[in-house]
């Protein structure tokens, strides 16, 4: 089954998107399912993993909610605050849903660079490793370092690095991003989503942009750690689902059939809703 590992809904009157109120105007409106699903049926897309966009609890009942009720959503990555002392009791409560796979926290936003090396954070992802969810690491470059002493402080926890951490394709930079994404994939539990390149890109964007930084993501992560997803809507922004999609399928090519299977859902599956099946399965 070829699965999306990374879409978004929202609604804009819930008030905690905080960073809609500077995005573009074309994600300044309510996204749902019903707006999803004729891409998903274009490409022949049976589940997808729906990922938050707002640093609260609220959000992620949220999203449980849609996707008990949208038929494709096979698992929800939401939020907590990993370091808040109660946190573990919270992941606890929250992991009760059998649609929860993972938690991020939107590193990207947080003003304290040295967050994920804060040790007050591990009770929380020792709790996450308990029940099975995976995290799902929004960063930026600057951030990898940091995120490979994490990696190393809990071989246990399932990682996976948020389109590809947001390499500079729009300056052509490549390094020191490359060797610190290089470093992170010798890490046996960290993967890395194949998403959201095309908004780090020039607007006028073709696959050749993208090829240097995809080609890297492969070397490193090989075709079974990446995991392919639209981040849709925020792919409205360049180019949309459809160009993203094609690009992404003429990118990862070379590997053949087997290899895109994994990338465009074999992965997903094993990575989150393998996880969601058995945190079913103990009654968590």
């Amino acid at each position: 089954m070829r699965i999306d590992a990374h879409q978004h809904v929202w609604q804009v009157a819930r008030g905690d998107y905080g960073w809609l109120d500077s995005a573009p105007d074309v994600l300044r409106r309510d996204y749902g399912p019903a707006d999803l699903a004729p891409h998903l049926a274009r490409h022949g897309i049976g589940a997808t993993i729906l990922v938050q966009a707002a640093p609260t609890v609220a959000e992620t009942h949220f999203m449980l909610a849609v996707a008990r009720e949208s038929g494709f959503v096979a698992g929800v990555v939401g939020w907590a605050d990993l370091a808040a002392p109660d946190a573990p009791s919270v992941i606890a409560e929250l992991a009760r849903d059998p649609l929860l796979v993972g938690l991020r926290p939107m590193v990207q936003d947080i003003p304290d660079d040295d967050f994920l090396t804060n040790l007050v954070l591990g009770p929380a992802l020792r709790a996450m490793v308990s029940h099975s969810l995976v995290f799902d690491a929004l960063v930026l470059p600057r951030h990898l370092p940091r995120l490979l002493v994490l990696a190393d402080r809990h071989p246990d926890l399932a990682i996976v690095i948020d389109h590809g951490a947001k390499p500079f394709i729009r300056d052509g930079r490549i390094d020191p991003w490359r060797a610190d994404m290089a470093a992170l994939a010798a890490r046996p539990n960290v993967s890395c989503k194949l998403s959201g390149l095309v908004t780090e890109a020039p607007d006028d964007w073709s696959a050749d942009d993208l090829k240097p930084y995809v080609r890297h993501l492969i070397d490193a992560f090989g075709a079974s750690r990446l995991i392919w997803g639209s981040d849709w809507p925020v792919v409205n922004r360049a180019g949309g689902y459809d160009g993203w999609h094609r690009a992404a399928e003429a990118l990862t090519s070379p590997l053949g059939a087997t290899g895109q299977d994994a990338i465009f859902g074999g992965n997903a599956a094993r990575v989150y809703l393998g996880r969601a099946a058995a945190h079913g399965q103990s009654g968590a």
